[in-house]
C-alpha cells in the first residue's frame, strides 16, 4: 500500500482531496451509488488506486449495514469433492467482492453443525453456505432459524433446503447407459457410503438406467468409504468374479474415482485387463484421472459453476432478506449438471461374454 507521504495509510479523505471531489462522493463510489457521474467515479477510482486505499469494512458495515461477509460451514477432508466445493465457493466469493468466514468441522453431526451456524451467526455473516454430503448435516439444516439466508452445497437434488447440487443421479444413469451401449449385458456398480446422499443418488441412477433398458439389476458392492483402499479391497473380492460362466462381471460403475483406482489397482494385480476382460468407469474426474493406466472414463463435476451459482443464489437471497422483501415460497433448488469424460478404461465387452 502506498503512503499519503506523511508516512500513514491513505484515509477516505486523501482520496477525496486526490480526485477532487468531496468526502461524500468518494462514500457513494465505494457503496456502488447509482447517482455519480462516470467521469467522477472513474477519477476517484484512479485516486483509489494510486494511493492505495483500503476501505474500512467495519466502518464500512456501520453504514450500509452490510458486512459483505458470507459463511460457509465444511468439514475437514482430502475428498476430491468437498475439497473442490469449498475452493469454487471461495473463489466465486472473491470474484464477487466477499469475504468468507470458514468453519471447518471434523465431523457433521446436529450438534457440530448447529453450533458452526451460531458461531458464524456471531461474526455478522449475511448468509450462510454449508456443504452438506450427509444426511446428518442437512437435517441439522432444517432447525437453522429462517432469519438466516442458506443455501445448502452438495446435499443431492431432494433436500427440503434452498441447494446447489450437481445431478448425481443423472450422472450415473449416463456413465450405466454408457456402458450398456457398448454391449454389456449389465453393469456393476461400486456403491459409496450408505450416509452419503451422493452415494444414494449415483445408485438411484445406475438402477434407472438397468431398469430402463430391461438389464439385470445385480446387488451393489458397498464401500465403507470413497477412498482407494475400499476399491481395491472390493476389487480383489470382485475379481474373481469377472470370469464367472454364470454371472460374469464385464463392466463396472464406480460411485467416485479414487475407488476405482484402488479397484483398478487390485484387478490387475489379479491378472485382469483393463479394458479387456473388465470396462471401469468412475465418477468426479479428478485431476489424476487421466494418468491412470489405463485413463479412466469418467463422470466430470463442475465444481467453479457449483461455486457460482451456490453463491448467486445466496447472495439472492441476502439481498431479499437486507431489502425486506418476501421470502421465496419454495426453497430453491439449484441443478449443475454432470458431463460424462470418454477415456480407454471402457470398450465393448469380450465376445464370449457379449
Amino acid at each position: 500500500m502506498q503512503s499519503t507521504g506523511s508516512g500513514r495509510a491513505p484515509v477516505m479523505a486523501d482520496v477525496a482531496q486526490a480526485a477532487g471531489v468531496s468526502h461524500q462522493t468518494v462514500s457513494r463510489v465505494l457503496n456502488d451509488h447509482p447517482n455519480v457521474k462516470p467521469a467522477t467515479r472513474d477519477r476517484v477510482l484512479t485516486a483509489i488506486r494510486e494511493l492505495g486505499y483500503r476501505p474500512n469494512v467495519a466502518a464500512r458495515a456501520l453504514v450500509t449495514r452490510r458486512t459483505r461477509t458470507l459463511g460457509v460451514v465444511s468439514f475437514n477432508t482430502t475428498l476430491y469433492g468437498p475439497a473442490s466445493m469449498l475452493y469454487g465457493i471461495e473463489q466465486a466469493a472473491k470474484d464477487l467482492d466477499y469475504f468468507v468466514a470458514v468453519a471447518a468441522l471434523a465431523a457433521l453431526d446436529r450438534r457440530s453443525v448447529l453450533d458452526a451456524v451460531d458461531r458464524l451467526r456471531d461474526q455478522a455473516v449475511e448468509g450462510l453456505i454449508v456443504i452438506a454430503p450427509q444426511t446428518s448435516a442437512v437435517n441439522a439444516l432444517s432447525q437453522v432459524r429462517s432469519d438466516l439466508p442458506l443455501v445448502a452445497v452438495g446435499c443431492g437434488t431432494h433436500a427440503a433446503l434452498s441447494s446447489v447440487a450437481v445431478d448425481n443421479e443423472a450422472g450415473a444413469e449416463r456413465a450405466t447407459s454408457y456402458l450398456l451401449d457398448l454391449g454389456h449385458r449389465t453393469v456393476h456398480h461400486v456403491a459409496g457410503p450408505r450416509s452419503w446422499l451422493d452415494a444414494q443418488e449415483r445408485e438411484v441412477g445406475w438402477r434407472r438406467a438397468l431398469a430402463a433398458r430391461g438389464a439385470r439389476e445385480p446387488e451393489p458392492f458397498i464401500g465403507g468409504d470413497w477412498s482407494s483402499r475400499t476399491g481395491y479391497e472390493l476389487g480383489r473380492e470382485l475379481a474373481a468374479r469377472v470370469h464367472d460362466e454364470e454371472d460374469p462381471i464385464t463392466a463396472l460403475f464406480c460411485a467416485n474415482d479414487h475407488m476405482a483406482l484402488g479397484l483398478l489397482r487390485a484387478v490387475q494385480a489379479a491378472g485382469l485387463r483393463v479394458p479387456e476382460d473388465l470396462s471401469l468407469i468412475g465418477f468426479d474426474d479428478i485431476p489424476e484421472a487421466e494418468y491412470f493406466g489405463p485413463p479412466l472414463t469418467t463422470i466430470r463435476q463442475d465444481f467453479d459453476e457449483l461455486g457460482r451459482r451456490a453463491l448467486a443464489t445466496l447472495i439472492e437471497l441476502v439481498d431479499l432478506n437486507a431489502g425486506g422483501g418476501p421470502a421465496p415460497r419454495t426453497a430453491p433448488r439449484v441443478t449443475v449438471g454432470p458431463s460424462l469424460v470418454v477415456r480407454a478404461s471402457t470398450a465393448p465387452p469380450r465376445p464370449e461374454a457379449a
